[in-house]
């Protein structure tokens, strides 16, 4: 029998689990990925009897290899957020599964482990753009404002890092940034101690956000804009956070960050208006390879043949909510 914990490699997946293994200190084989790589059950090799946590990927993309992994006789824990589709009824199968837009896995392992390591939650749930319950979770907790925004800079950092085309893009594979940030009770800690960790991602985020900060988009509506990034590492890492500080700034407006790869093909990340957080999965599910939550998805490798379509598909999407 082995511990296996597989999970989404960006903000939210890193801090679950981190709440988890905190909680419930184990030896495990650690399965994750860049934030697209979301198929990751059929990459673990659950073999029977295994003991398999599978956090914050969605049950849909991943149901096959999670129905063999049940009939080979593993036991499995799924928490998420994500649309699932139909959820498999098994004996060795718990589920805890919420799509509301203003959750994330993050916040839903905070009550399964009794609030033990809340500060986590708060940096998961800031890296997954969710201010507000971000927020109102950490003052429950008597942080203070600085502690707070410090809280929500780790959250955008540690997702940040999960963005890109492969693990060379990123600046720590999520499997390690994981091992370095579980070794803390506290992310406040985190930050004071592992100062080289911190001061990676920092510095990376700020020289990816001010490039990207200089892109004019190449559609600008009311309701829904549009930026292309060329095809370089820092586009790639940058694209779900500058669609979050998009939305941020304009909360009334659907965004589209374009990342243009080397194969011919972008990739795409949808960031529903804040005011309105709906609509960023069913747009990006219309297209192969695209996924997400209401309030925010993406298409791994769309065609340049098929961007005309996407763009008209995503602005009139939110045309038709105005």
């Amino acid at each position: 029998m082995a511990v296996v914990d597989i999970f989404n490699g960006d903000a939210d997946g890193i801090c679950a689990l981190t709440q988890l293994r905190l909680s419930n200190p184990q030896d495990s084989r650690l399965v994750t990925g860049v934030k697209r790589d979301i198929s990751l059950v059929a990459k673990a090799e659950i073999k029977a009897e295994d003991q398999v946590t599978i956090l914050d990927v969605s049950l849909d993309k991943n149901r096959d290899a999670l129905e063999q992994a049940l009939a080979l006789g593993a036991q499995c824990l799924y928490i998420d957020h994500h649309f699932a589709g139909e959820v498999p009824e098994h004996e060795n199968l718990r589920v805890i599964i919420n799509t509301a837009a203003e959750t994330c896995t993050s916040l839903l392992v905070n009550k399964v482990v009794n609030g033990q390591f809340t500060e986590w939650a708060v940096v998961g749930a800031f890296g997954d753009n969710l201010n507000k319950p971000a927020t109102a979770l950490a003052e429950s907790i008597k942080l203070n404002p600085e502690q707070i925004e410090s809280l929500k800079q780790l959250g955008i950092y540690i997702n940040y890092n999960g963005y890109g085309a492969a693990l060379e893009d990123l600046h720590f594979p999520p499997a390690e940034l994981f091992s370095l940030v579980s070794q803390h009770s506290s992310p406040l800690a985190f930050m004071q101690q592992d100062t080289e960790t911190f001061e990676r991602l920092e510095q990376g985020y700020k020289t990816d956000m001010a490039n990207a900060q200089a892109v004019e988009p190449v559609q600008d509506l009311p309701h829904a804009a549009v930026y292309r990034l060329p095809d370089q590492p820092w586009s790639r890492r940058v694209s779900g956070v500058f669609g979050n500080e998009l939305t941020n700034q304009h909360p009334d407006t659907a965004h589209a960050v374009l990342s243009d790869s080397s194969d011919g093909t972008v990739m795409i990340s949808v960031r529903a208006p804040l005011n309105n957080r709906v609509g960023a999965d069913e747009i990006c599910r219309q297209f192969p390879s695209g996924g997400g939550r209401k309030a925010a998805a993406g298409v791994n490798s769309l065609p340049e043949v098929e961007i005309e379509r996407f763009i008209e598909t995503f602005s009139g999407y939110y045309a038709d909510l105005k």
